[in-house]
């Protein structure tokens, strides 16, 4: 609903609209209706009474809605600074009332729930209600449901805010906590960065109150996203992380066997524990990692959520809660904030609603808000989606807690997403070594003689009556206690965990060795399961109509099985149904890949009358695995993201994305580079995510040709991830079993192929599924090895384009060796190849400019033999965007070759 079309329409131009409204209500804007239809219920209501309707009442009622969509734009939500202009327009003239109305009585009053509804009263409770500590954002949602809930909600308590004194002393407790970890750091590592939490100190009591009304309504997950400000504060005192664990971070002594790897800064890392509610319920939390690409956690978070509640709650959304703290810079300047977003209310993506709670410093590292967004909020993006926003003081603790818990509430009862955005204020830099007087010389002079919100909770116990404040003076003891017995270290028991089954699923692996990569596992299947997925994946009901062109390809696709071969969507298809027959499950997801870029795959078939789906994994046998395969909205950062945080949840679902064109993995890139090249070595999170990015020189141009093959393999290292370019679906079938196969789990990237979805000769015997398993390299078939005086070596599609000139030309002189996974190079099998052909020139052919593809990675990591290139040349751009261009390279490489 658009908040300015009361407060700037003239009364008279209201007065007008009304009449046209009773005399047909479908003539005038919708929006107006339903204004006006809300006036009609609450004359209605109350002038029964026998009180008589003024001239005036619509004034009131414009007055009324006004506040409750525009309040927050006035409201006292800022504790360090006055708030700015933003035209709120709720003036009396605006609604052609003035001080003389008053004193009047005026029906719509008793909306409010007024036994006085004159106008000074009226103001008075809307004042209280809608521009106190709390800012209520709702009035764009056009849900009636929801608006009325929230209405109802906000406004049956008058703008009070009544904690018994048990609620009081737990808020108090939480501030204690989180002032002593500030002071305890600050006193112990002065100079350090540790992204305080001071000025923003509410957090703590924020989250304790969202975890305890949550796991009252039924949640017994929670998983947390957050950036660095108070990360550690959240560590200790929501998680329970021990102060002796943060110890040793600091001083970076933690025993090499927990690091697993490189290890990360102390406030990027992730923990998990399991707490026990005030009220005796269980929670597990799990506080996600993230690096400095702050909001890139969002979608990590909730594809970890989603992948939970498919995997052990049996997709009940309610036992599971996404819970993602922003700062207000990053939220309103990252663009995933968007995709997440645009995500939340999608079959594939939806996670049942997030809260977001926002610690709103006002501050990006050294930049105000006035140069950090043109939205009159960080929150602003709430609005896509029609999410409410509470806007409130991060001073008055007491209103932060109202609001966290009715946003709980809200997420609970809808299962939507609602934002909390906490004005507060950053005490020192955007780190503790950092001057922020620099560029903020005002504001750090408010700052600086400000009382902590722990200060002025403590003040306003004293000064509400003798309990409160007996309570407050006892407890400023215990804080200084608390204090002393962390400085002088004593010993805090951490807190019990009880892994959950993936947990443990994923405690059963190991760490990979380099003898993993010396020779792959077995993974064919029985002739039995071959038939039964076969069988099963060109089948569908009798009274299911597929459209003609798809009767036609699932006719060859028969026709291909009974000739004994399969093609690459087959091959693929196998690998899928034989995984699912093993009880495990599979999720996709990207753009067009329920069939497909390419139209090859055509999981999902449609009726051609009625247009409902058929999946043909889905049928196999009533004891498989679940087949999930989404199409996605056209994000690669925010799905891909959402797909990694899939795959942490459980080492027994092979996850994977697609990309409509390899190269859209560019719009991804700092989820490979942050989370999925890294994850094992800073976080100790393994992870089996495969990526299949179509990749291949076919003259579609510079934005359809490569999947930017040279940044995975720059990106390898340590054995981090698999990065491969098969040529056959028999291959491509074992590449995707291994990943289950293996005892530990690595990310997979495959280069796939586009014209070869049809190519005839990338086919494959049925044998090659009954049999042995992933093979690294493949070395020719057709040279004769004591004639060979050069060996081709190469990756992926431009095999075929060699194999073509090898064979007309009967060219037995050249050997032709296919890399089908370049890492890990197969060091062991490479050597035997370059001992069998020791008297040949050994030849690296490529698609790619010289600069990109697998030629830089190959010159640097393989010296046994010397190597020389047939290659595009170096290019800024992948490829020409002229097909007749195109032709000519291509067909230079090929000659080149075999010159």
């Amino acid at each position: 609903m658009d908040v300015s079309y009361i407060s700037n329409a003239h009364p008279a131009y209201i007065e007008s609209l009304y009449q046209d409204y009773k005399k047909d209500p479908t003539s005038i804007d919708g929006e107006w209706k339903r204004f006006f239809e809300g006036f009609d219920l609450a004359v209605s209501l109350y002038s029964s009474e026998g009180a008589s309707v003024s001239p005036d009442e619509l004034k009131v009622w414009s007055l009324i809605q006004a506040y409750r969509m525009r309040g927050h734009l006035i409201s006292k939500t800022n504790p360090i600074r006055e708030r700015k202009d933003r035209k709120a327009n709720l003036e009396l003239h605006h609604f052609g009332l003035s001080e003389k109305h008053l004193s009047q009585t005026f029906l719509a009053g008793k909306e409010l729930g007024l036994t006085e509804p004159t106008l000074g009263n009226i103001l008075a409770r809307l004042k209280k209600i809608y521009c106190g500590s709390i800012g209520f954002e709702y009035g764009y949602i056009s849900n009636t449901e929801k608006y009325n809930w929230l209405k109802t909600r906000i406004e049956k308590d008058g703008g009070e805010v009544h904690l018994p004194l048990e609620k009081k002393k737990r808020i108090l407790t939480k501030l204690n906590e989180s002032a002593v970890l500030e002071k305890f750091l600050h006193t112990k590592y002065i100079g350090q960065k540790r992204f305080s939490l001071e000025g923003g100190e509410s957090t703590i009591p924020a989250l304790d109150a969202i975890i305890q009304k949550a796991a009252e309504l039924g949640v017994q997950e929670i998983i947390i996203g957050m950036a660095h400000r108070g990360r550690l504060n959240v560590l200790a005192n929501i998680m329970g992380k021990t102060y002796k664990q943060i110890f040793s971070e600091f001083e970076g002594n933690l025993p090499a066997d927990l690091t697993m790897g490189d290890g990360d800064v102390k406030y990027h890392l992730g923990y998990s524990s399991q707490i026990k509610t005030l009220n005796d319920k269980i929670v597990h939390l799990k506080l996600v990692p993230n690096p400095s690409h702050l909001e890139a956690v969002n979608p990590v978070v909730e594809g970890f959520a989603r992948a939970k509640a498919d995997i052990v709650y049996g997709s009940d959304i309610d036992l599971i809660f996404p819970l993602l703290i922003h700062g207000d810079a990053s939220l309103a300047g990252q663009g995933v904030v968007y995709e997440t977003i645009q995500m939340s209310q999608l079959e594939g993506y939806t996670t049942g609603g997030t809260l977001h709670f926002v610690i709103n410093n006002q501050i990006g590292f050294t930049t105000d808000f006035d140069d950090a967004r043109s939205s009159n909020y960080c929150t602003s993006v709430a609005a896509v989606i029609e999410a409410p926003v509470f806007h409130v003081n991060g001073d008055d603790v007491e209103a932060v807690v109202y609001a966290v818990e009715l946003a709980t509430e809200y997420r609970q009862h809808f299962n939507t997403d609602v934002f909390v955005d906490m004005v507060c204020y950053r005490k020192y830099g955007h780190n503790e070594g950092d001057e922020p007087r620099f560029t903020q010389p005002k504001l750090y002079s408010i700052i600086a003689n400000h009382p902590s919100p722990r200060e002025i909770y403590v003040k306003k116990l004293v000064e509400a009556g003798s309990i409160e404040a007996e309570l407050a003076k006892k407890m400023d003891k215990e804080f200084w206690k608390m204090l002393q017995d962390r400085l002088n270290e004593v010993k805090q028991q951490p807190l019990p965990y009880e892994y959950q089954e993936p947990e443990l699923a994923w405690k059963s692996l190991r760490r990979s060795r380099p003898e993993d990569f010396e020779k792959s596992p077995d993974t064919y299947i029985s002739k039995e399961v071959m038939d039964k997925v076969l069988n099963g994946i060109i089948t569908y009901p009798p009274d299911f109509k597929p459209l003609q062109k798809v009767k036609k390809l699932l006719d060859q696709q028969r026709t291909m099985i009974e000739e004994g071969v399969l093609d690459w969507a087959l091959g693929e298809l196998l690998a899928y149904g034989s995984i699912l027959l093993e009880g495990k499950d599979i999720r996709m997801s990207g753009q067009d890949i329920r069939r497909g870029t390419f139209s090859h795959r055509h999981a999902i078939i449609r009726d051609e009358d009625t247009s409902a789906p058929y999946n043909r994994l889905a049928h196999l046998d009533p004891q498989q695995g679940k087949f999930r395969i989404y199409n996605s909205l056209l994000s690669e950062f925010g799905v891909l993201g959402f797909e990694f945080g899939y795959s942490m949840a459980s080492p027994n679902t092979l996850t994977i994305w697609e990309a409509q064109f390899g190269d859209f993995a560019n719009g991804a890139q700092t989820i490979i580079d942050q989370f999925i090249a890294p994850s094992e070595s800073k976080w100790q999170r393994m992870s089996g995510l495969v990526l299949l990015l179509p990749h291949g020189y076919e003259g579609q141009g510079p934005e359809h040709s490569s999947g930017r093959l040279e940044r995975f393999l720059q990106l390898s290292a340590e054995f981090n991830m698999i990065v491969a370019n098969c040529t056959t679906p028999a291959n491509f079938f074992h590449l995707l079993r291994r990943q289950l196969a293996w005892p530990f789990r690595k990310p997979l990237v495959v280069m796939t192929p586009k014209s070869l979805l049809r190519h005839p000769k990338c086919v494959s015997p049925k044998e090659e599924f009954l049999k042995g398993g992933f093979r690294e390299i493949l070395d020719d078939t057709y040279a004769d090895a004591r004639k060979v005086k050069k060996v081709l070596l190469c990756s992926g599609k431009i095999y075929y384009d060699l194999q073509e000139l090898q064979e007309r030309d009967k060219r037995k002189d050249i050997a032709i060796i296919r890399l089908e996974q370049l890492y890990p190079l197969n060091y062991k099998t490479l050597d035997a190849i370059t001992d069998k052909y020791h008297k040949a020139k050994f030849i690296w052919v490529q698609e790619e400019p010289s600069n990109m593809g697998a030629w830089v990675y190959m010159l640097s990591c393989y010296r046994k033999v010397p190597l020389d290139v047939i290659s595009r040349k170096n290019s800024a751009s992948p490829a020409t965007g002229y097909q007749k261009v195109h032709f000519e390279e291509q067909q230079r490489i090929i000659e080149q070759a075999f010159a």
